[in-house]
């Protein structure tokens, strides 16, 4: 007799896969690396664009740069004359752009070459030797090329091994995602606290050479759960096994559905993106940031969103956690659409703090204001949008489809810059509202596709024999 049968874990979590606050151990030696690639990763972000301006692409350094003189020629091809400072943002946005392209094939080569693990290790080792090598002149490029590799090999799988520490329709997979990214806030941080400081104090290399540490750190805590991880599902080599898991018809549906949450994502970028672009220029400008006696650095200002989302995601997984009980749990969608909205008060106060002020400094309480807002939507949204894809994707593109996820980034970043542009063209309450739109509309095509979009990522049931 067959009957249907949602894929959830029939008799609930057993012991061991709730070894890690009611969850699996392996999420936890994931998060831990999380939080350590994070700080190396955002460490060397932090000091990239200040070393090139203030040291590399001066006489007497850029010179001992391989290979330098050929690849500022071909970006002075496509845009024309560079001073160092846009040879400098060119640099930054490249790396930038491509770290978050690459995971599309480093999925690709998690799913069907190396496995998830090995894919991770490979990665991370390559990342390792990038942050390294920058803390010499000669291999500059070279240590760029390996870091935005690594990261496409590393970001997509392990990723996909966070949803793939679940089975089926298990709601933990949501929080696990929180718990994921509250660790990757940690990171995220201390980063410029810690090399940062470095950098600019002790020289550029020590900084570099900091995030090349904790990036060592991430690996050893990787390989001490290498056990704890989901196993990889590669076919014997050479071959293809017979029950191995492949496209079908009715995977069409959820791929359509998750391209139009990759749009979403995207139009929701742009909000989340101009924190780091043309708001900081903003608010070095324009923002009271006296504490007293004391100024706040600007930079100070990146550090206040990661703050929020370390303290406010575990209050989100208990929240969520008592709505799951009760049955009132928002749906993932749900969730989504409500932090569109958040992003669009956190502009819609902006624009409103700097219109009430006028020709004044907006008072640091408007700022504050806003990056609450803003980052509790982000856990609305990226992290949730995360998991979505995770248990959406079918099972034989699972890591690619992580990483087209992280392309949502890539053309959200891009419409960063091309609206950044109008910074200086448009009152600056017009621009911020430009930005409430953006999310706006991202929430808007949620609620409009509602009901495909439910049906679409609904989870799949399969056929029991009895």
């Amino acid at each position: 007799m067959a009957a249907a049968a949602d894929t959830l874990v029939p008799a609930g979590p057993s012991e061991a896969e709730r070894a890690f606050f009611g969850h699996p151990a392996g999420l936890g030696y994931l998060a831990f690396m999380e939080a350590f690639e994070r700080f190396s990763f955002y460490g060397m972000q932090a000091l990239l664009v200040l070393y090139m301006t203030s040291q590399l692409l001066h006489p007497g350094h850029v010179e001992h740069v391989a290979g330098f003189g050929a690849f500022r020629a071909g970006l002075q091809a496509v845009f024309g004359p560079m001073s160092p400072q846009a040879v400098s943002s060119e640099v930054f946005g490249l790396y930038a752009g491509f770290c978050s392209f690459t995971p599309v094939f480093g999925g690709i080569l998690g799913d069907r070459v190396l496995g998830q693990k090995r894919a991770v290790l490979v990665g991370g080792a390559m990342m390792a030797a990038g942050h390294f090598l920058m803390a010499f002149e000669a291999p500059f490029l070279l240590a760029l090329a390996l870091l935005m590799l690594g990261c496409g090999l590393l970001k997509g799988n392990i990723s996909a091994q966070v949803g793939n520490l679940y089975r089926g329709a298990d709601r933990r997979r949501q929080d696990a995602f929180q718990v994921f990214y509250m660790a990757a806030n940690v990171g995220v941080f201390s980063a410029p606290l810690v090399c940062g400081t470095l950098g600019e104090t002790v020289g550029w290399h020590w900084g570099f050479g900091a995030a090349g540490v904790g990036m060592l750190v991430s690996l050893a805590i990787y390989l001490a759960g290498y056990s704890r991880m989901p196993p990889d599902t590669l076919p014997p080599r050479g071959e293809r096994r017979a029950d191995a898991a492949r496209l079908t018809r009715e995977d069409a549906p959820a791929l359509a559905a998750m391209g139009v949450l990759l749009v979403v994502v995207a139009l929701f970028w742009i909000a989340n993106g101009e924190v780091l672009n043309a708001y900081m220029i903003w608010a070095k400008a324009h923002l009271n940031r006296q504490v007293g006696s004391f100024t706040l650095p600007t930079t100070w200002l990146q550090a206040v969103s990661a703050l929020v989302g370390i303290t406010l995601a575990p209050v989100l997984i208990a929240l969520w956690t008592a709505q799951a009980r009760r049955g009132a749990e928002p749906s993932a969608l749900g969730k989504m659409a409500l932090g569109c909205g958040m992003a669009v008060t956190a502009y819609g106060l902006l624009a409103l703090g700097v219109a009430v002020t006028g020709a004044g400094k907006v008072p640091l309480v408007w700022a504050l204001g806003f990056h609450l807002i803003v980052q509790t939507g982000y856990l609305f949204v990226y992290p949730i949008g995360m998991a979505l894809f995770s248990r959406a994707a079918p099972p034989a593109i699972n890591s690619l489809m992580i990483g087209i996820y992280f392309l949502s980034v890539f053309a959200g970043s891009l419409l960063v810059g091309w609206v950044g542009q109008f910074y200086e063209k448009m009152s600056t309450p017009a621009f911020w509202l430009l930005h409430a739109g953006a999310a706006g509309v991202a929430g808007l095509i949620i609620v409009v596709l509602w009901k495909p979009l439910s049906a679409a990522l609904a989870p799949r049931s399969v056929t029991i024999q009895a």
